[in-house]
C-alpha cells in the first residue's frame, strides 16, 4: 500500500500548488486577527476545514463529484471501498481535514489524514509565530498550540478527528477500535477544546487523562478483553462558567456531531459513553437517536441531561449516575427555565438512573482519578461486567441482575 509520505512526492501539480497558497494565507489571515488589524465588523476568513471543504466539493474523481461529507457513515464507507490504496491515499493528502474528520471513511486513513493535518497546522503555527504581532498572552497561546498539534502528531498517536478552527477539536482512540470487543467513548465537559485536551497539572481532568486511567483500569480488570478508549473533544464545549454552559446550544450541537462520530465506528462491538459534567447534557440530547450498540450511558457531576427522568430519554440504553460528597455541582438548582439549566438531578431517585457511588473522588474532576472507587465503577459499565459495580450509599440494588454491594 503506498503511504501518504510516498504520496507528496507523486499528488498532482495543482493540488500542491493550492496547498502552498492556502497556507500562507491563512497564516496572514491568522495574524490580522490576532494583532487587531481586521475591523470588527469584518466577516471573518473562513477556517481551513471550511477552505478544503468547498474544495473537495468542486472536485472529482473518475469525471463523478466527491461524496458529500455529510452523508451517512455507509455510504462514504462504500465510496472508499471503491477505490484503490493510492486514491484514497491521494485524497487523505489532499483534504486531510475532511477525510480526517469523515466518518465512514477506514480508521488507518483518518489517522494518518489527521496527521497530515497537525503537521500542516504545526506549520501555519510557526509561520505565525515568526511574523510575531502578538500580545505576551497570545504568544504564550500560540507557542502552547504548536506544541498541542506536534505532540498529536506523533506517529504513536490515533487522531480520530482533528479541526483547528477557533478553540479546536479533537478525539484520540486508545486500543484497536476495530477489533474491540467493548468500547468507551468519554464526552467531557468545559474546557474540553484543543488546548484543554490533556494536561501535564491536574492530568485526569482532561480528556486524554481520563482515557488513559479508564483503559489501565479495563485492561486491570478484564486482561482477556479487548478493549478500545476514544477520548471525545470534538464538540465546541463551554468555556468555564460562560453562559453557554448554562444552556443547551452548545450540547445540541455536541450530540449531533456525537451521532455522527457514533455512526462511524467499525465493527459492532457494544459501545457505552462515559458522560462528565456538561458532556452529560451532549448525550442526555443524543440519548433518543442512539445506534443499538450503545448499552450504557453513564454520567458522572452532571448538571441534568435535558430530561425530568429516564423513561424521557428515549434510550434503551442503561443509565447510570454518580456524584461526588463534595462536588459542587450539587449545589446547582437542577431546574430548566426555557433556555437556561438542564433539568433534573440524575442521581435523584425519582429520575431512575441507576445510582453509582463515587466512593471517595474528589470535588467536580476527580472521577477519573487512578484509584478511585468511581474510576473503577465506570470502567466496570464500559466493560460490561456491570454486576459487580458498587451502588450509591444506601443503595442496595442498580445492578440488571445480581444486587449490588451495600458501602459499610
Amino acid at each position: 500500500m503506498l503511504t501518504i509520505a510516498a504520496l507528496r512526492q507523486d499528488r498532482p501539480p495543482w493540488k500542491a500548488t493550492a496547498r502552498r497558497v492556502l497556507l500562507p494565507l491563512a497564516v496572514v489571515f491568522a495574524v490580522l486577527a490576532t494583532a487587531g488589524w481586521m475591523a470588527r465588523g469584518d466577516t471573518p476568513p473562513p477556517s481551513a476545514y471550511t477552505r478544503e471543504h468547498d474544495a473537495w466539493s468542486r472536485d472529482t474523481l473518475h469525471g463523478a463529484p466527491l461524496p458529500d461529507p455529510e452523508r451517512p457513515a455507509a455510504e462514504i464507507s462504500a465510496f472508499f471501498a471503491g477505490l484503490t490504496d493510492a486514491e484514497a491515499d491521494t485524497l487523505a493528502l489532499t483534504y486531510p481535514l475532511v477525510v480526517g474528520n469523515l466518518a465512514g471513511a477506514p480508521l488507518t486513513l483518518r489517522y494518518e489524514a489527521n496527521r497530515v493535518a497537525l503537521a500542516d497546522a504545526a506549520e501555519a503555527e510557526r509561520e505565525r509565530i515568526a511574523v510575531g504581532g502578538f500580545s505576551p498572552a497570545g504568544a504564550h497561546e500560540a507557542r502552547r498550540r504548536l506544541n498541542r498539534f506536534t505532540t498529536l502528531a506523533s506517529p504513536d498517536r490515533q487522531i480520530l478527528a482533528f479541526d483547528p478552527s477557533g478553540r479546536g477539536k479533537v478525539a484520540e482512540v486508545l486500543g484497536d477500535l476495530e477489533s474491540a470487543d467493548r468500547v468507551a467513548l468519554i464526552v467531557p465537559g468545559v474546557d474540553s477544546d484543543l488546548l484543554g485536551f490533556q494536561k501535564t497539572f491536574g492530568k485526569y481532568t482532561a480528556p486524554v487523562g481520563m482515557a488513559q486511567a479508564l483503559h489501565r483500569v479495563e485492561r486491570d480488570l478484564e486482561p482477556d478483553l479487548n478493549t478500545a478508549v476514544i477520548a471525545w473533544a470534538d464538540y465546541d464545549a463551554p468555556t468555564g462558567i460562560a453562559m453557554s454552559a448554562f444552556t443547551g446550544d452548545r450540547a445540541e450541537a455536541g450530540a449531533e456531531r456525537l451521532l455522527t462520530t457514533l455512526s462511524g465506528l467499525p465493527g459492532e462491538a457494544p459501545v457505552a459513553l462515559l458522560c462528565h459534567s456538561y458532556g452529560s447534557v451532549v448525550c442526555g440530547l443524543a440519548a433518543d437517536r442512539l445506534p443499538a450498540r450503545v448499552t450504557d450511558i453513564a454520567v458522572a457531576g452532571s448538571p441534568g441531561m435535558r430530561a425530568p427522568d429516564v423513561t424521557a430519554l428515549g434510550t434503551g440504553a442503561r443509565v447510570w449516575a454518580m456524584v461526588a460528597e463534595d462536588d459542587w455541582i450539587s449545589s446547582v438548582p437542577h431546574l430548566e427555565v426555557g433556555p437556561l439549566g438542564h433539568g433534573a438531578d440524575p442521581t435523584e431517585p425519582g429520575f431512575g438512573a441507576r445510582r453509582l457511588s463515587a466512593g471517595d473522588a474528589e470535588g467536580h474532576g476527580g472521577y477519573f482519578e487512578p484509584g478511585a472507587e468511581s474510576l473503577v465503577n465506570l470502567a466496570l459499565v464500559a466493560t460490561g461486567a456491570v454486576d459487580d459495580v458498587r451502588c450509591a450509599p444506601g443503595v442496595s440494588y442498580c445492578a440488571p441482575s445480581d444486587p449490588c454491594a451495600v458501602l459499610t
